[in-house]
């Protein structure tokens, strides 16, 4: 044993131990471990940790780009209702890939205890590797789109001004048709209207010529009753016109105007609505690959080192005095518990196969009683038997008339 005087104990403080817990290592026999051991499981825990802090970053932008407000890219749409949601996803979403994280790099053994990585290794490190695969790009991607964000929307927002022009120009072809159709027949009536206007001012002219002496003798005679009676018609004919035709013509009115509102209200909110409706999380990945796939590709690979790195490492560490204590550790809890593991060679088809064996103890013991009572009580059984048999012989040879019956029926003729 090594007393304190050779290697004084050092204190640890509460980051240190955080960072053990992220790295999923029993603190018990870190404190009882040199400071190389410490220093690793620290180490790997703060990537742990680190991932996870980027994961809630990334999922809260995530979240907030895919179902926050939409706008015009570039302009403040932001709220702080939709902010609190997406900093809850985000908290949400890193504590889950920090879970993950942690329980992919705990549950990652050392292998051979090497530092060289075997092929049997990587093999067993698979299924790890291909999850630490995806939720590195499922973290880069939304980090990528925030580091290059001011140039996603100078992009997006010519697209979304392009997308807003062509949908103004259907707008107004679809709106002009229909406003030309009500113009058409709005002025039709207003034509016909003009018509009987300008008969009844002629007729007004004509009597005021003949009242006036321009058009014949001057004076209400008969000529001037005549034109009269013809300007009265006249003018009751724009009347009846008027009322025959004044809620058609204001109808179409209405209808002109009600067309110049809708094609208004689509201009300014619908198309825009529609073309702010652009930004969203696809489009804005299609915009960071046409301008920056290159970075794209650089970002993504760091966080899959950062991601990935963690299960290498371990397949890469040597065992140190850490991973001893915890195997003995396991191993005496085995054995009080009645579980003993042994190595043991085979020879297969394919040569010598060592096969580690698990005996357990309690288990077996109960077999073994288990046999020892079946094979007791068929003793007891078979002496009984012998008994009850000699009884029944004595019984025989002292009594015989009683194991037999004489058949004292005769054949018939």
């Amino acid at each position: 044993m090594i007393n304190q005087q050779e290697y004084p104990t050092q204190k640890v403080n509460f980051i240190t131990r955080f960072l053990w817990w992220c790295a999923g290592a029993d603190q018990f026999f870190l404190m009882r471990s040199p400071a190389q051991d410490r220093v690793k499981y620290a180490g790997i825990g703060g990537i742990v940790f680190s991932t996870g802090l980027l994961a809630t970053f990334a999922g809260g932008f995530a979240f907030n780009t895919a179902f926050g407000p939409k706008g015009m890219a570039g302009d403040d749409v932001s709220s702080t209702g939709w902010m609190i949601g997406s900093a809850v996803f985000g908290l949400c979403w890193g504590a889950l890939i920090f879970n993950l994280d942690r329980f992919i790099v705990s549950s990652t053994g050392k292998g051979d205890g090497t530092d060289s990585i075997t092929l049997k290794e990587f093999g067993q490190a698979v299924p790890r590797l291909i999850i630490a695969l995806i939720l590195g790009i499922t973290i880069s991607k939304p980090l990528e789109l925030k580091i290059i964000e001011t140039e996603i929307n100078v992009e997006l927002r010519k697209k979304q001004q392009e997308k807003l022009d062509e949908f103004n120009k259907n707008t107004y072809a679809k709106f002009k048709e229909q406003i030309i159709l009500i113009d058409k027949d709005i002025k039709k009536l207003e034509d016909d209207r003009n018509v009987l206007v300008q008969r009844q001012k002629d007729a007004e002219q004509e009597y005021l010529d003949q009242m006036q002496g321009r058009a014949g003798e001057a004076g209400y005679g008969p000529r001037a009753k005549q034109l009269e009676v013809f300007k009265n018609e006249k003018i009751k004919d724009v009347q009846a016109y008027d009322q025959k035709h004044a809620a058609e013509l204001s109808g179409l009115k209405k209808q002109r105007d009600q067309k110049l509102a809708d094609q208004e209200k689509e201009l300014n909110v619908d198309n825009k609505k529609n073309a702010e409706n652009l930004d969203g999380l696809l489009e804005r990945i299609e915009i960071a690959h046409e301008i920056g796939f290159g970075l794209g590709i650089a970002l993504t690979l760091i966080f899959l080192s950062i991601e990935m790195g963690p299960i290498f490492f371990k397949m890469m560490m040597n065992k140190g005095p850490y991973d001893y204590m915890v195997e003995n550790y396991n191993y005496r809890m085995y054995v009080k518990n009645g579980i003993v593991k042994e190595d043991q060679i085979f020879e297969g088809r394919n040569g010598m196969v060592l096969i580690e064996k698990t005996n357990f103890l309690e288990v077996e013991n109960d077999r073994k009683e288990k046999v020892e009572k079946l094979k007791a009580q068929e003793d007891l059984s078979k002496k009984i038997i012998g008994v009850w048999s000699q009884k029944k012989v004595k019984e025989l040879n002292d009594h015989p008339e009683r194991f037999y019956q004489e058949d004292n029926t005769t054949p018939k003729a």
